[in-house]
């Protein structure tokens, strides 16, 4: 079974140019950041805490898969138990059917990678947690009905990640839970038809 999902080739190029885009986008933040702040976008120059490097790389770490796995739950409880996250996870649902798990995992660490740094690691630092979680919910705008419920949810988890970057000043922690999130939930999205659970 894992490798025939392994080998699936649904979206190849359409997955390859996504790719290929948070790669750019992974570029931009890095020059953006060099420019605008004088810094590499994966230290905060001001962060909450004062912590050592190697601890604020833990603590960031730990704090990332905290968050990662609350999400993960909290997916799979919503879907479960409300319309409105059975609406969204259906509106959701095309864009992972026909991905392999190199597609996801692919997907996965790359769109972790292109937007935080430019969400977290560029406009953190400049714009505040909120701002710049409100900017990264208004991008993540869908066609549907759907479409408000998923930029709340992205701005709550842009908040979390946000604030693990301004508290640890570390980018270790966002990077690593949003990768895990993407990951998992695009299997769960692309794996799991609430619908045809409930028949």
């Amino acid at each position: 079974m894992a490798s025939r999902r392994w080998a699936r080739t649904g979206r190849t190029d359409a997955t390859l140019r996504v790719a290929s885009g948070y790669l750019v986008l992974a570029a931009l933040a890095i020059s953006l950041a060099l420019v605008l702040r004088d810094g590499w976008p994966w230290i905060h120059p001001s962060p909450w805490l004062s912590l050592r490097p190697l601890a604020a790389l833990l603590v960031s770490a730990a704090l990332g898969l905290t968050l990662a796995a609350g999400v993960v739950v909290m997916t799979r409880v919503a879907v479960a138990r409300f319309v409105w996250a059975r609406r969204l996870h259906a509106d959701l649902r095309p864009v992972a059917r026909e991905l392999s798990l190199g597609q996801i995992l692919l997907l996965a660490g790359l769109s972790s990678l292109g937007e935080e740094l430019l969400f977290r690691g560029l406009l953190t630092p400049l714009l505040g947690v909120l701002l710049s979680a409100l900017v990264f919910g208004l991008v993540h705008q869908m066609r549907g009905p759907s479409r408000w419920v998923w930029v709340g949810w992205a701005v709550g988890v842009g908040a979390g990640l946000g604030a693990i970057f301004a508290a640890t000043g570390s980018l270790v922690g966002p990077l690593l839970s949003h990768a895990l999130v993407n990951a998992v939930n695009l299997s769960y999205l692309r794996d799991h038809d609430p619908d045809h659970a409930e028949a």
